[in-house]
């Protein structure tokens, strides 16, 4: 059976050689980090810091500051620094239809939904990211450890990783039946609920059906602005959201906080309690197992293929690209299995690198180009295949007339490099600096300018090390034909602290 691609097909678990997980939980007093290994390779970092903590899954009391007809959206003031953005289709209208019938349906205009100064309860959906405020909506779902509760929603819906039918059959059954008496809503049951006993089920609906009645209380005495309900802290959320069959174990160098994690887990995941180890080795958690050194490569520009082949990633605002290149490796045949076989290596260390990164939005995929049609689905297959063990949803699409893949992973945090990193001071984030030559011909015109404005004896240019170097250099007989036109001598300084773009003419 052919299925178009962008549509995930469910991969068959090998019980006998399903890949081992292993979480590494770093703890220092400002940042928390967590790290998921399988196979002992490392595929995705959570970063949390109490400056900065993520924004996703909290709840606030908001007002809602400005309408935008033409935008059908909505600003609201979280009394975040930034104003959060609402759409219509976010919305949460009272219908008791499903979620695909509620996509389906037209949007009313957002002026029947909200008003200016409308006191509003919201989730939030995606982290302040650049200059764009946290995404919202009014849709609340909270999580549990096996289900998803959704107190505007109706109805009971499925992982899509449940791949068994009876299984899928049985556990939407369970839920169903112990829907009456509860508070209403809608439920979803995670990946993790597969297999889980009934009465672990229903202990789940009511601690959600508990959590939703504070939240409630909460917002009814909150001022606008106030924020009502946290998520979880990153230890105990990566047991909430990870934890699978595969985990083996969980190691924290933390004692502290291996405890509260053995005390969540007593709780909502038991099986998991004797797999949580404090890491006693004198050499740090992330060194041991080489994650320092992976993180600071995940940071770089280029990634390396065993091949000899590399990756190209470069990240801005609207979308991330990335570009193959066969490098070094020349192949053994001909030219279009050098091709293939560097277009097969570069899918598996793309959806790696989608992972470690944390990539989301658009990405646009350069592979080389390949001119058999065979060659070209068997690379998209092997790249749908490796993003099959990615938490975010992905879709993949065909290759464009243009030779180009384009995918979509959804985005909810930012970035690893958002979060690391910061915008080069030099650059500003492009990348790049004007040369040392484009700088002296910028200095020989405000030398020009600078006669004409005001009286000196002399010109001092002020400038860095690399630009008064080419001045006294190749430049030397330029500088001296300026000077002999503006008729003044001019002298030059080097700033140590002026970047290579950086420079001043000042009249003496």
């Amino acid at each position: 059976m052919r299925v178009p691609f962008g549509t995930r097909m469910p991969q068959p678990l090998n019980r006998e050689h399903a890949m081992s997980e292993e979480i590494l939980v770093n703890v220092t007093p400002r940042e928390t980090r967590a790290a998921l290994l399988e196979d002992g390779v490392l595929q995705e970092i959570y970063i949390e810091r109490t400056r900065r903590r993520g924004l996703v899954g909290n709840i606030y009391k908001g007002t809602v500051t400005r309408v935008l007809p033409g935008m059908q959206a909505a600003f609201v003031e979280l009394g975040l620094a930034r104003t959060a953005f609402l759409h219509a289709s976010d919305i949460a209208r009272g219908q008791t239809q499903g979620e695909e019938s509620a996509a389906q349906a037209p949007l009313p205009d957002i002026r029947e939904l909200l008003h200016e100064g409308q006191p509003v309860l919201v989730q939030v959906l995606k982290d302040p990211l650049g200059s764009k405020g946290a995404r919202l909506t009014t849709r609340i779902s909270i999580p549990s450890r096996y289900l998803v509760y959704m107190p505007e929603g109706s109805g009971v819906g499925l992982s899509t990783r449940i791949e068994d039918e009876a299984e899928r059959a049985r556990l939407k059954g369970h839920i169903e039946s112990f829907v009456p008496g509860l508070a209403a809503g809608g439920y979803i049951a995670r990946t993790a609920a597969e297999a889980a006993a009934p009465e672990a089920l229903r202990a789940d609906m009511l601690f959600l059906n508990r959590l939703w009645e504070n939240v409630q209380h909460a917002a009814a005495a909150a001022r606008p602005g106030e924020r009502v309900h946290e998520d979880l802290p990153l230890a105990l959320r990566i047991l909430r959201d990870l934890s699978s069959e595969r985990l083996g174990s969980v190691s924290v160098d933390s004692a502290e906080t291996a405890e509260r994690m053995r005390h969540f887990t007593r709780i909502f995941v038991p099986q998991l309690t004797d797999r949580i180890g404090v890491h006693e080795d004198a050499k740090p958690i992330f060194e041991q197992h080489g994650i320092e050194q992976e993180i600071q490569r995940a940071l770089e520009r280029k990634v390396p293929l065993k091949s000899g082949g590399h990756l190209v990633i470069d990240q801005t605002e609207s979308m991330t690209t990335i570009d193959v290149n066969t490098g070094a490796y020349v192949g053994k045949s001909n030219l279009e299995d050098t091709i293939v076989r560097t277009n097969l290596e570069a899918a598996q260390v793309i959806a790696r690198q989608l992972r470690l990164r944390n990539l989301g939005g658009i990405i646009i995929i350069d592979f080389i180009d390949m001119d058999d049609e065979a060659h070209k689905q068997s690379v998209l297959q092997a790249l749908e295949q490796a993003l099959a063990a990615d938490h975010a949803k992905t879709q993949v699409t065909a290759v464009s007339a243009l030779g180009l893949v384009e995918m979509t992973r959804k985005r909810t945090r930012e970035s690893l490099e958002h979060v690391l990193c910061e915008p080069c001071p030099a650059c500003a984030g492009r990348g790049s600096l004007r040369s040392a030559e484009t700088v002296c011909y910028d200095v020989f015109r405000e030398l020009l300018r600078a006669t004409r404005r005001a009286e000196a004896s002399e010109l001092r240019v002020l400038a860095a090390q690399e630009v008064v170097d080419l001045l006294l250099d190749q430049e030397a007989g330029t500088l001296a034909e300026v000077s002999a036109q503006v008729g003044k001598p001019v002298r030059l300084q080097v700033e140590a602290l002026y970047s290579q773009e950086q420079f001043d003419v000042v009249p003496i």
